[in-house]
């Protein structure tokens, strides 16, 4: 039976665990002038939901999007009207704002659509299971190795011009599959299953590569949270096994709305992520598409991987706290939130106080009824008046020459 080393037995040669998260390497995918994968932080992305044919509120979702951190922007095109006002999207954003990454979802028999997009976008989604269509058959029963070629060889036709027209102009694509679209042929062959996803995405790849083409990220999403996980790692596995190192786009897909959604959504990217499984993510809500970033940064940073905000180390509180810890929990989040890459502690009482807090650049503890003691790491600074502490903190940081104002 295998026991565990004693601590104070322990050498101070012992290695200590290391919990920064290792991601898993891949290639570098120029996005316009975003990079998906090679060691890259991972990006954050999300889709307006304007219809590209309004060019001017289309211009204006892009920019707000844009301006509150979304680092690439997804477009729908669903035919060659849209394709062609995409062309003026992209003009009017270089000339009222800013170049934006941008990115064409193409779906149902998009080889023309997604030709005509290719030369005003920076990257292309497509969906294999509905990039050619294949007719159900209502008696069918299996498919035969050479109807399977067929359509495979069908795929490619289709693929090919695209790929070649990205390739040549030094651009990507994203072979998106989703759980819920899966062709015909992959449902009859692998069922309704992870590893339907992932053949199908391999099926597309492999086209891509005889055409000397890897620019490109891939996604298998689902509406489920444990068949996304399970598709991403046999992914992963899949592609190892190959000798492939593509980025890969994560995300739950129709995630739904409100605390739910955000659950769900965390609850499919924080286990790949923790893992060092992927370089871009979207968080699918229901919701205005503003919300979805900064679940994406709150996911990103509660997991070391970005640092984009405050980190606040808090106590749920409970019958030893000596002071309203919500109420002034928020006095100071509302004084320091624009402290980008701090980390900052506020602590009900000293058995929760230094040792919890031992990471953070600030804390705030309650030690004595009436007083706050402020540390900076583990250090204690001074005690002072309770309704002092906020002033107090702030004059600590400003000494310390950390302050900006906001």
């Amino acid at each position: 039976m295998q026991t565990l080393p004693n601590p104070a037995k322990l050498s101070s040669t012992e290695p200590a665990f290391d919990t920064t998260i290792k991601r898993r390497k891949t290639r570098p995918v120029k996005v316009g002038s975003v990079t998906i994968g090679g060691g890259y932080p991972v990006v954050v992305q999300s889709m307006i939901n304007e219809d590209t044919l309004d060019i001017d509120g289309s211009v204006a979702g892009i920019r707000r999007l844009h301006e509150i951190g979304c680092e690439i922007v997804r477009v729908t095109v669903p035919s060659m009207a849209h394709a062609k006002a995409l062309a003026e999207i992209k003009q009017k954003l270089l000339a009222t704002y800013k170049p934006v990454p941008l990115v064409a979802d193409v779906h149902h028999n998009g080889m023309k659509i997604a030709l005509e997009v290719a030369k005003h976008v920076d990257k292309v989604r497509i969906n294999p299971g509905l990039y050619v269509f294949e007719k159900p058959k209502a008696d069918r029963t299996e498919y035969t190795a050479a109807e399977f070629a067929e359509i495979g060889e069908k795929i490619r036709e289709t693929l090919e011009p695209l790929v070649v027209s990205l390739r040549d102009q030094g651009k990507a694509l994203r072979i998106g599959v989703n759980h819920g679209s899966l062709a015909e042929r992959m449902l009859f062959t692998y069922g309704d299953t992870p590893q339907g996803m992932v053949e199908s995405a391999l099926e597309f790849i492999k086209i891509c590569e005889s055409l000397d083409f890897r620019n490109i990220v891939i996604s298998l999403k689902a509406s489920r949270a444990p068949v996304m996980v399970a598709a991403y790692r046999l992914m992963v596995k899949r592609m190892d096994d190959l000798g492939m190192d593509y980025p890969l786009h994560l995300g739950v897909t129709e995630a739904g709305d409100g605390e739910y959604g955000r659950i769900k959504s965390t609850a499919g990217l924080a286990p790949l992520l923790a893992d060092g499984i992927g370089d871009t993510i979207r968080v699918s809500l229901t919701e205005a598409p503003e919300k979805e970033i900064p679940v994406c940064y709150s996911i990103l940073q509660a997991l070391g991987l970005r640092k984009t905000m405050v980190e606040y180390v808090a106590c749920p509180s409970c019958g030893r706290t000596l002071f309203n810890l919500e109420e002034v929990l928020h006095k100071v989040r509302e004084a320091t939130k624009h402290l980008t890459g701090l980390d900052i502690a506020v602590m009900g009482c000293i058995v929760n106080g230094p040792g919890e807090m031992a990471d953070a650049d600030y804390g705030y503890v309650g030690k004595q009824a009436g007083y706050i003691s402020l540390y900076r790491g583990r250090e204690e600074i001074k005690k002072v008046p309770e309704d002092r502490g906020v002033e107090e903190l702030i004059n600590l940081i400003k000494a310390d020459d950390r302050w900006v104002d906001p």
